[in-house]
């Protein structure tokens, strides 16, 4: 231990070791000793020398504190001592100890030493594969060290780090468990290294976002207390920031999860706005900020347009617009929501109508928009407050034809009310007021209300102003061109560039796509020759600006002339730019426009953004504007009456071979929906030919095994016919012997029918004594005579009924064997015993006569069925003749058709030729044009630009 006592400042004799040795010693105990004591001790050494002595520490122990990771991982302290040296080394925020003297570059030579390092030692990727396994571990003197040092890393190279975390095994998953951490300053750490590790990174932003990132992040925030929160809440925000921005996966992902609710309880700030600490307003830009990232222009339109719905849907946009006409609002905050209101309402309909009945808190309530364009066109109001709410007037009109409509209805004169403060009042003010700021914001304002809008602007026409007592009334645009052309004192003062850039657009947004409004302006007589004037004239640098707006205003009045009036028709003032300016003046004065740098900074973005307020020259709208008319001008100027004719010619007879293009294309297209239909016909029938035939092959096998049945049958029923003849003839001396027995048993029945009938006689008379003795008895009772007569009479009259009860039962006798015996001789049989023989032979003889009808049926049925099988084949075959038929007339059919097909590819490849021709001729007389010194258009050039034009068509289709 005296080794690391003189290290440390204890006291020891002789000469005082130098920073280099002493860590070189430090590096040879961690290397060679074999106690983890010594070790741990010497590493705690170099942690303690890495600030000062940082690069003699980085070069000679990096390697060393490498393998201590590799090696100890069973011991927490050693490897905190280990990643916390390591920190020191490669982080280059840490304070150092540095003399009031040292500069810029001293500090430069610090991030060159840390990112130096940190290029060692990322130089095997399994380093930061190790450290991220080191992060596994819960023991707070590993974890936080290394959340430190991974972070490090990717501030000093990230795109590095971030490849190598990309690739490794659950590497970005290991990182999100740190938000998961209960211990804070991990947790707040682990909030930095994401948002190092997000930067500019879109698979990693992926990854994270579907690592349940939103999740943590927003109940981060809610738990810290949302915009009242700390610089945790700032951190979840950047975070957030970095995984939705420019990135279209993530943001659709936030918005089908449902989380663009969860923002709407970020801005119910309250109605108490006077304590505003510097950490909320920063909470609540990053807050705005996020808003407006889901609903930016740059992202794609169908996105941008469910965001808006949501927003709308969710009571976010109800919630913005609260704050908006909140008091007390810090301007920045106020700045920044406008602008957000802005972009949630562009282009969307739904939005735009909520924001049109927003009323401001006032007594009498006002509605918003005129709340705002009061702020545009005050001069005391912050310059960026006004840009604000510029864009969001500008984005309020943007696509919403009826605002527009309802903007422009401010200024008739039939919807005016004296006793209110109006939209179009306002803008009228701002624009003939002295502030040339409030002139510029107001004739950008008026313009985007006239945007694709050919109605509005035809009704601004009617506007009138009154401009001082005793005098007519004139119309708004006679007032734009007057102070225009008659240099006005309202122009001379101030900034009069901006003014008259600011009219001087709106003048062309009016008149561009609109002949009536062309009329209207060359109908004061003064609007040319101060045109020509401005143009013709060689002024400095900062008119030149104005001299292309007037080229260009001058050259829509020559594209978009109806020549309704003598004076000035197309041809007259092409002809007064030819003596006046000249064409090659003319062109050069209109090129200067999107020459301007500040022409091209409007032109990246909606949103107007300047430095200063005397760079407020163009609008984002105006220059597409510009972009459309610059070529068509220039090309209308250098044409002559001629060669305009020639051109017309020429598109007349482009028109007439389009024409003819048109309809041969028609014509095909109906022929092969044709063809197309015929094709699918014959298809159809052969697969019912087809059906058919298996149809009818499978009957003929039917009819074929019919027929081998049937000749089966036939074969057994003759065998059975001949077994039969063989068993009659037997049968026959059975018959023989039947007909004796019948006879005698007839006879025996005759002789019984005749003691029948005697029985039946003797029957009768003794009824009839019967009676007689009744009635004798009856009167003998009646005389009451009694004797020994009446007694021997009774007796004989009980013997005479005991004989009737006998013979009666013998008749019944009679009566039953006589039944008995017409049953026997119908059945054949007779009670006189027969013989089993004779038995045998009757049973034979039935079952003979069963079979032979049995038989006899069933051939009576083959034939029935034989029958009706020839008939269906009959059917059949007719069947297959017709579809036969049928088959040969669709490949007739298909051969004509074949025929006009060859026909129709014969007439196309005419029709090509002729328009090859017709390409050809097209081509030298642009040649010819080109010889002649004319600017003519390439076919690649108007491919393009058509190209351009369908995409903006179709992109304001989608929106």
């Amino acid at each position: 231990m005296n080794f690391f006592r003189g290290v440390m400042g204890g006291q020891a004799t002789g000469p005082q070791p130098t920073g280099a040795e002493t860590i070189q010693k430090l590096c040879d105990r961690v290397a060679s000793s074999t106690l983890l004591e010594d070790r741990r001790d010497a590493v705690r050494a170099l942690k303690s020398l890495s600030k000062k002595y940082r690069m003699e520490v980085g070069t000679q122990a990096m390697d060393h504190l490498i393998h201590i990771l590799q090696t100890d991982r069973s011991d927490s302290e050693i490897l905190g001592y280990a990643l916390d040296t390591l920190y020191y080394i490669i982080c280059n925020d840490e304070e150092e100890e540095q003399d009031e003297s040292e500069d810029e570059n001293s500090q430069k030579q610090a991030d060159d030493l840390g990112i130096k390092f940190t290029e060692q030692f990322i130089q095997d990727p399994e380093h930061v594969t190790l450290l991220l396994s080191l992060l596994e571990e819960f023991d707070f003197h590993v974890r936080w060290p290394g959340v430190k040092l991974l972070t490090a890393l990717l501030k000093n190279q990230g795109v590095q780090v971030q490849g190598v975390i990309l690739v490794s095994p659950m590497g970005v998953s290991r990182l999100m468990d740190l938000l998961a951490d209960s211990r804070e300053v991990i947790r707040n750490d682990g909030l930095l290294l994401l948002q190092q590790l997000t930067k500019g990174n879109a698979s990693i932003q992926k990854i994270v976002a579907f690592e349940n990132a939103f999740e943590r992040l927003l109940d981060i925030i809610s738990e810290e207390g949302s915009s009242d929160g700390g610089i945790v809440v700032e951190d979840c925000l950047l975070l957030l920031l970095n995984l939705l921005k420019n990135n279209s996966s993530n943001q659709n992902f936030f918005k089908e999860g449902s989380y663009i609710q969860r923002m709407k309880p970020w801005f119910e700030v309250g109605d108490d706005n006077s304590g505003w600490s510097a950490q909320k307003v920063t909470n609540l830009h990053l807050m705005l900020q996020l808003v407006r990232v889901m609903v930016s222009p740059v992202n794609s339109p169908g996105a941008t347009s469910s965001c808006q719905k949501s927003m709308y849907q969710c009571g976010l946009l109800q919630q913005l617009c609260t704050i908006l006409m909140a008091t007390g609002v810090p301007a920045d905050i106020l700045t920044e929501t406008i602008n957000t209101v802005s972009e949630v309402i562009r282009g969307s309909q739904i939005n735009q109508d909520y924001f049109a009945s927003v009323n401001a808190p006032s007594n009498p309530p006002r509605p918003a928009i005129v709340v705002l364009l009061m702020s545009m066109v005050n001069e005391r109001q912050p310059f960026v407050l006004r840009c604000a709410v510029l864009y969001c007037f500008q984005c309020f009109l943007y696509k919403n034809q009826k605002g527009q409509g309802e903007i422009v209805a401010t200024l008739l004169p039939s919807t005016i009310d004296a006793n209110s403060i109006s939209a179009g009042q306002l803008l009228c003010g701002g624009l003939f007021s002295v502030d040339s700021l409030s002139n510029w914001c107001a004739a950008v304002a008026l313009a985007h209300a006239l945007q694709d809008n050919l109605t509005q602007k035809e009704q601004l026409l009617r506007v009138q102003l009154a401009t001082s007592l005793g005098k007519p009334p004139v119309s708004l645009l006679q007032q734009c061109t007057n102070i225009l052309s008659q240099g006005d004192k309202i122009v001379r003062r101030g900034s009069k560039v901006q003014t008259r850039v600011g009219l001087l657009m709106l003048l062309c947004t009016w008149i561009s796509n609109c002949p009536i409004a062309v009329t209207h302006f060359l109908h004061n007589q003064e609007n040319v020759p101060f045109l020509t004037a401005q143009i013709s004239e060689n002024l400095g640098e900062d008119e030149r600006l104005v001299q292309g707006l007037c080229a260009l205003l001058l050259g829509i009045c020559i594209c978009y002339n109806d020549n309704s009036l003598e004076n000035y028709t197309r041809e007259k003032l092409k002809q007064l730019i030819e003596k006046r300016i000249g064409k090659e003046n003319f062109v050069e004065k209109l090129c200067f426009i999107n020459k301007h740098e500040l022409y091209s900074r409007a032109a990246q973005k909606p949103q107007p953004v300047f430095p200063s307020p005397e760079q407020m020259l163009f609008d984002h709208e105006f220059t597409k504007l510009v972009k459309d008319l610059e070529g068509v001008i220039t090309k209308t100027v250098h044409k002559s009456s001629e060669e305009e004719k020639k051109e017309e010619e020429v598109k007349k007879t482009l028109e007439q071979h389009d024409n003819i293009v048109t309809q041969y294309k028609e014509l095909i297209r109906e022929q092969d929906s044709q063809l197309q239909e015929l094709k699918e016909q014959v298809a159809t029938l052969s697969s019912q030919n087809e059906q058919m035939q298996t149809t009818v092959t499978q009957q003929l096998a039917q009819i074929q095994q019919h027929k081998d049945q049937y000749n089966i049958l036939k074969l057994k029923i003759g065998k059975d016919n001949q077994s039969q003849s063989g068993s009659q003839g037997d049968g026959s001396q059975v018959n023989g012997l039947q007909t004796e027995e019948l006879t005698q048993l007839k006879e025996e029945l005759e002789e019984l029918r005749q003691q029948h009938a005697l029985l039946q006689t003797q029957l009768a008379d003794k009824d009839a004594i019967v009676n007689t003795l009744r009635s004798e008895v009856t009167a003998t009772t009646d005389s009451s005579v009694e004797g020994s007569e009446n007694t021997g009479l009774l007796k004989e009259l009980e013997a005479l009924r005991s004989q009737i009860q006998t013979q009666s039962s013998e008749i019944n006798q009679l009566k039953t064997e006589k039944q008995d015996l017409l049953r026997k001789v119908e059945s054949g049989f007779t009670d006189s015993a027969p013989t089993s023989d004779d038995t045998l032979d009757s049973a034979k003889m039935a079952e003979l006569e069963s079979r032979l009808a049995a038989q006899t049926s069933d051939a009576e049925r083959l034939k029935e069925e034989t029958e009706s099988l020839l008939q269906s084949r009959t059917e059949l075959e007719h069947q297959l003749a017709s579809a036969n038929s049928t088959v040969a007339i669709l490949q007739t059919e298909k051969s004509k058709l074949q025929t006009e097909v060859q026909e129709s590819k014969k007439e196309q490849d005419d029709l090509l030729m002729l328009l090859a021709d017709q390409d050809q001729k097209i081509h030298n007389l642009r040649q010819r044009l080109k010889d002649l010194g004319e600017m003519v258009e390439d076919e690649d050039d108007l491919d393009a630009r058509d190209q351009t034009d369908d995409d903006d068509e179709e992109d304001e289709d989608e929106d």
